[in-house]
């Protein structure tokens, strides 16, 4: 059989989603071929950045874990085992880097809730809370601070038309699909129904414990600015002529509209958002690049190794 008869065959096997994320990581290769002049000079300057500040990044990011199991807890009425469940967002920040739109980090997490006596209807409703807060807590954080500083960056430099243009056309395209699915599909109009009514339930009663909400809107709140203080130190280690305040800014929104491509941890979508976000907020296009791949290592490939060996002794231990 010949090869032009084989391929469209293959790729007529793959999932939607993931014919569109292996679109999506091709672009990005050929963006790099293109600007990889640019990237060079963004690893020479890294190469010289602060190692004090270059710490500082990695000891904040080792602290991003704290909020994330706080949020976690938050989404659940039963007191969760400290250890473990710490052990398990480190497993499920490697899991996050295998699938799009944060569903290897959603399986681990499902699974320690199983495995925590929590049933798979309300475990489900968890994530979905989850889900929901974490959005929440960033354009919350990303609003304050534009309000704190309403002259702090000009939003048309961090988000150009053309990119709200799409995120707009994304979304009500997404909407349209998701209305035809549950006007066509009677039955998962009835899963969406069942999973609704347990979702709410679920919330109303943790809302109605004092010690939930605490720990569920603290981690939404704090979880993206630590991470938006892990991206100003990797910048103050390059000396970014930003401030702070446009740094963290820029950070947030590129965060929100790197959301809209749904590639395996980001990779490629949160890149691309946040150099153009840097250079919208008055950094030079060598300094925001190499700031960029800095934030990108500390907070990606660095804790990529240990999380997956916490993943395997979980899986091991049967944890998950």
């Amino acid at each position: 059989m010949s090869m032009s008869m084989t391929l469209p065959s293959a790729l007529r096997r793959l999932p939607l989603r993931r014919l569109v994320c292996l679109v999506v990581l091709l672009l990005v290769a050929a963006w790099v071929a293109g600007n990889w002049p640019v990237i060079l000079a963004g690893l020479d300057k890294l190469r010289g950045a602060d190692r004090s500040w270059l710490l500082a990044a990695v000891v904040v990011t080792g602290a991003c874990w704290i909020p994330v199991c706080l949020l976690r807890q938050g989404t659940v009425m039963e007191r969760l085992p400290a250890g473990r469940l710490l052990a398990s967002q480190i497993a499920a920040g490697s899991a996050n880097h295998l699938l799009p739109a944060g569903l290897g980090a959603h399986m681990v997490t499902l699974r320690f809730f199983q495995g925590c006596g929590i049933s798979t209807a309300r475990a489900c409703a968890a994530l979905a809370l989850y889900s929901l807060a974490q959005p929440i807590g960033r354009y919350t954080l990303l609003l304050t601070l534009i309000a704190v500083c309403p002259g702090a960056i000009p939003l048309g430099a961090l988000l150009p038309a053309e990119y709200g243009t799409l995120a707009l056309l994304l979304l009500v395209g997404g909407l349209a699909l998701v209305a035809l699915a549950l006007w066509s599909v009677r039955r998962l109009r009835g899963l969406v129904r069942d999973f609704l009514r347990t979702a709410l339930t679920d919330a109303r009663a943790l809302h109605a414990r004092p010690a939930r909400v605490l720990a569920l809107w603290t981690g939404a709140l704090a979880f993206p600015a630590l991470q938006g203080c892990v991206m100003v130190t990797v910048a103050r280690s390059l000396q970014m002529p930003v401030p702070t305040v446009d740094i963290m800014i820029a950070y947030l929104a590129a965060g929100i509209v790197a959301g809209i491509v749904p590639t395996p941890g980001g990779i490629g979508s949160v890149e691309a958002a946040l150099l153009i976000a840097l250079v919208g907020a008055g950094s030079p296009v060598s300094v925001a690049t190499a700031a960029v791949l800095g934030f990108r290592i500390v907070t990606v490939w660095l804790p990529l190794l240990p999380g997956a060996l916490v993943l395997a002794v979980l899986v091991r231990r049967k944890v998950l």
